[in-house]
């Protein structure tokens, strides 16, 4: 590692306090514990290739450009995919919902449409553990409630 690299540990708790997250929440998305962030935070863990892959999804970049110029080790970076999903689950929901909705704002129409998203978000709903993405599905719930009539 060169002497300007920045450790990828502070560039991780860099880019977690830049979204305002606790380290508590970036744990929750990542599915590990508090405790395993603060110890990639302070460099006393490498995070696995798929723990990379997941933290380049959350932060809205590609698993080689999150470890670029950083201290990740090189063999580990070479294992890395090209690209990460930037989408959760109910974030991906969100796309395909808003393409929907400006294709019935172009005049178009399929009754059967409501009752299709209303399934399919009370079936994420059930599903759903994280109250971050539940506060999304309620919010695409109350989109189709209101502009699919």
């Amino acid at each position: 590692m060169t002497s300007d690299a920045e450790s990828f540990g502070k560039r991780i708790a860099r880019l977690r306090q830049q979204r305002g997250w606790t380290q508590e929440r970036l744990a929750e998305r990542l599915a590990v514990s508090r405790v395993a962030v603060s110890h990639i935070e302070m460099g006393l863990s490498i995070p696995s290739e798929r723990t990379v892959v997941l933290l380049a999804g959350l932060f809205d970049t590609e698993p080689h450009l999150l470890v670029a110029g950083s201290n990740y080790p090189h063999a580990k970076r070479d294992r890395l995919p090209s690209v990460a999903s930037r989408y959760t689950a109910a974030e991906q929901l969100r796309a395909v919902l808003t393409a929907d909705l400006a294709w019935l704002d172009a005049g178009f129409t399929r009754p059967d449409l409501r009752p299709q998203w209303l399934t399919r978000l009370y079936a994420a709903m059930h599903e759903c553990q994280d109250p971050h993405e539940l506060a999304i599905l309620r919010e695409l719930e109350a989109l189709v409630v209101k502009k699919m009539v």
